[in-house]
């Protein structure tokens, strides 16, 4: 009875540890959420919905695509761009490969693995 007891206290605690672990309001860790400059002309924003969609804008061009997270590493997916022309618009959100998460900063990467930007999340 004892060792039922046990394992029955062991694995409520367990289930409470791992109802912490899932922050849905976004911190540390878990990307989902927004970031960057949102509805600013000439400032990059991404939004990373539930799910794995991704939105958001290089400042000038509409960003949609997929992203994933392992850890505190975001993978994101070929990224679709419009093709508008903005005139001292620095457009190198559109260049992002993946990022990582840091608490409020999002560090964005390149294909070389280089920091080509950050965001603070909203």
């Amino acid at each position: 009875m004892r060792k039922i007891l046990t394992l029955t206290a062991i694995t409520a605690l367990a289930l409470a540890l791992g109802g912490c672990a899932s922050n849905p309001g976004g911190s540390g860790t878990d990307a989902t959420g927004s970031w960057g400059t949102v509805d600013v002309q000439g400032e990059p924003s991404l939004d990373l919905a539930e799910g794995g969609q991704l939105s958001g804008t290089d400042g000038c061009n509409r960003l949609t695509g997929t992203w994933t997270q392992d850890g505190n590493t975001v993978k994101f997916g070929p990224l679709g761009s419009t093709m508008m022309a903005c005139d001292g618009v620095k457009t190198w959100l559109n260049a992002a490969e993946s990022a990582t998460v840091d608490g409020s900063t999002l560090t964005i990467l390149g294909a070389d693995g280089a920091e080509i930007g950050t965001l603070k999340r909203n």
